[in-house]
């Protein structure tokens, strides 16, 4: 490999770290990929990652390695969404191109193409997703057949809000209030004048989708990693998507109010206990287009989702919601890291779907909702069962490196 030009080669990896980033890799595995490709292309790096930004510095490995970059690249970054039928791709062009089996101008052209914006096709079956997903989490929180299709429309329309605002920078900013406002609005009022719902209920599944959990759990995970300003900042980034999603709802709760639109206190018959598997069912579906995961991995991302589910379900029931979580993180810890040595493709492929039931977003969410509704005590216990739960599902990742260690950096 030394004897592609220099330019070339680091063209490469700068294009590497940016499909990387871009596809929701965390600050941790990003470096350790590009450090490992750069070492096998005769390159000495310095890689720093955050949220936003990305900073790589170069030097040749055959000039003699003195310390000092021949080349530094800054690069100011959007915050990545996981995408992983991309990150599949790019995983695969890196490894053909460290084999010699494609040349490396024509991977760092690959590698731009993926580029390309989603179809149409892809942005409906998102939106759809979002139905899907809120239907199925009203009915695991045991709600009744109006809440889950109520919470199944609402996640729908959200899903539109989002999808059209992806492309307009203001709207997007203030998309999480947004959608907040509008679910608890809907909610309220077709629980006031059309059929008694659980108004919390519906809201929270219908928001669940962005719920800040994924982005919270890794920002732990970095901290942990003591890549401390990349999780500082992914908090800050999770703490104010909360702050926005409950302002919306506490907003459109008080305009209610203002109203007099009071919502019945009696709910509906819950949906009947056999249900709850056929929605983690509908719900791993709903992930696998969310984690926009290529349709050859659907069964395995559902396969990751059901494992985690069932695993916090009996481990919970048994020790407790905190050993719960434990035991899924470190389940899905252990069987990504197996999946990557035997496939060799990326351990996320299991380990980001297999995750997202465990992630306490929702928590966090009730927990803001409570500190702005003035009630201090709850809104306190609610952060610490939040914060419990971070790190035990946290520590349970850890802990699956340790069983099955890791061979591949995603």
């Amino acid at each position: 490999m030394s004897a592609v030009p220099l330019q070339a080669r680091i063209a490469f990896v700068v294009e590497l770290a940016r499909r990387l980033h871009q596809y929701g890799t965390a600050a941790p595995r990003l470096e350790q990929a590009i450090d490992k490709v750069s070492r096998r292309l005769g390159l000495y790096s310095e890689v720093w990652s955050s949220p936003t930004a990305i900073i790589l510095s170069f030097s040749d490995r055959a000039g003699g390695g003195d310390g000092l970059a021949q080349m530094t690249q800054v690069m100011r970054l959007p915050p990545g969404d996981v995408h992983l039928a991309r990150l599949c791709e790019v995983d695969a062009i890196a490894d053909r191109v460290i084999d010699g089996g494609l040349d490396i101008e024509e991977g760092a052209r690959m590698l731009r193409a993926l580029a390309q914006p989603a179809g149409r096709g892809a942005l409906a079956a998102i939106v759809a997703s979002y139905g899907l997903s809120a239907a199925a989490i009203a009915t695991l929180l045991h709600t009744s057949w109006a809440d889950v299709s109520v919470a199944g429309a609402i996640g729908v329309l959200i899903g539109l809000i989002t999808v059209a605002g992806s492309g307009r920078p203001r709207v997007a900013a203030a998309g999480e209030a947004i959608a907040a406002l509008v679910a608890t609005l809907l909610a309220t009022l077709i629980s006031a004048y059309v059929v008694p719902l659980a108004v919390r209920s519906v809201v929270l599944a219908a928001l669940i989708v962005l719920m800040p959990g994924m982005t919270l759990t890794t920002a732990v995970r970095e901290l942990s990693s003591q890549h401390l300003v990349s999780g500082v900042a992914r908090m800050s980034g999770a703490l104010a998507t909360l702050l926005k999603l409950t302002f919306g709802a506490v907003a459109a709760a008080q305009l209610c109010r203002g109203l007099g639109v009071r919502p019945p206190l009696h709910a509906l018959a819950p949906v009947p206990g056999w249900t709850e598997w056929p929605a983690v069912l509908v719900a791993a579906f709903s992930f696998a287009i969310l984690f926009q995961a290529a349709r050859r991995d659907w069964l395995l991302v559902m396969a990751a989702v059901v494992v985690s589910y069932v695993a916090v379900r009996f481990g919970g029931a048994s020790f407790g919601a905190t050993f719960g979580v434990f035991a899924g993180g470190l389940l899905i810890g252990a069987l990504s890291n197996a999946y990557a040595r035997w496939a060799h493709r990326p351990g996320a492929v299991v380990r980001e779907p297999g995750i997202i039931l465990l992630v306490p977003g929702s928590i966090g969410f009730r927990s803001v909702s409570y500190l702005l509704e003035r009630d201090a005590t709850l809104g306190m216990d609610t952060g610490l069962l939040l914060l419990t739960l971070l790190v035990a599902l946290v520590a349970g990742l850890l802990f699956g490196d340790l069983a099955v260690a890791p061979r591949r950096s995603l």
